[in-house]
């Protein structure tokens, strides 16, 4: 791993109360082997839930319970064994019984509830020093590869099917592609403007610059814009351009020297 990045974590269980104490440990125990405290980047309240989150983002560590409505643990665990990026699993459930079974999938540690924040750390801990470290692998390859899609480029999910993972009042809300209006970076994370609404993200702007291709463009280092939202070009008073876009507020962006000509050409202007 390059620097001490957080390692990231998905939370996988259908009961509210046992994600908000996983959260709850996972900061008490504080920073673990890579140096940082994880990050709890993505919560899911069922199995197909899962699959979905970790199709659109590679996680480092995965928090998953067992009997839930629809696809169990073991079979999400099973899905994601062919993964390039493939997280380090550790399950956390109220039944001991399918101990056999998640040490056959290769599984970390199995945890029976309820546990306390040092048996969390130990399993975090030695998942996280036998897992993966993120790797400068091409992201298209990688993307290539996901669950559920085949291998090279036409197995990639068109970018307006691409669903981006948002956290509103405790659930995962995925935000397609298509209605962000445009994305923004903030300090440590990025904004996405949709057309009635502006939501926090934990990803930064190169990763969702990646993420949304197609009919996105980078037009400042501040902002990847949808092209598809473009209301109106303008010029600026200082000579420059900025775009209006088609939101409720009719939201301006600005757009950079640097930008202006690819964004010109991919307007056909």
């Amino acid at each position: 791993m390059l620097g001490r990045v957080p390692p990231r974590a998905l939370i996988v269980d259908d009961e509210a109360p046992a994600r908000e104490e996983l959260r709850y440990l996972l900061q008490e125990i504080g920073p673990v082997a890579q140096g940082a405290p994880v990050q709890v980047v993505g919560e899911a309240t069922n199995g197909e839930e899962a699959l979905v989150l970790l199709g659109s983002l590679e996680y480092d560590l995965v928090l998953l319970d067992i009997r839930m409505p629809g696809l169990t643990g073991l079979e999400v665990a099973r899905a994601i064994t062919g993964l390039v990026h493939r997280p380090q699993v550790i399950f956390t459930t109220a039944y001991p019984d399918h101990a056999v079974d998640a040490f056959d999938l290769a599984a970390a540690d199995y945890l029976v509830k309820p546990f306390d924040a040092e048996r969390l750390r130990r399993a975090v801990e030695r998942a996280l020093s036998a897992g993966p470290e993120r790797t400068g692998e091409d992201a298209a390859s990688a993307e290539a590869r996901r669950p559920g899609e085949g291998n090279g480029a036409a197995g990639r999910e068109p970018p307006n099917l691409v669903r981006i993972p948002v956290q509103k009042d405790g659930r995962t809300v995925l935000v397609a592609g298509d209605a962000i209006v445009y994305a923004a970076a903030a300090r440590g994370y990025a904004s996405l403007k949709l057309p009635d609404e502006r939501v926090l993200v934990s990803f930064s702007l190169n990763e969702l610059e990646r993420r949304l291709q197609g009919h996105f463009l980078r037009v400042h280092r501040s902002y990847l814009v949808n092209l598809r939202h473009v209301r109106e070009l303008v010029p600026d008073f200082q000579g420059g351009l900025a775009l209006v876009m088609n939101d409720r507020q009719r939201s301006r962006v600005e757009v950079s020297r640097r930008h202006a000509r690819e964004l010109r050409r991919r307007l056909g202007i």
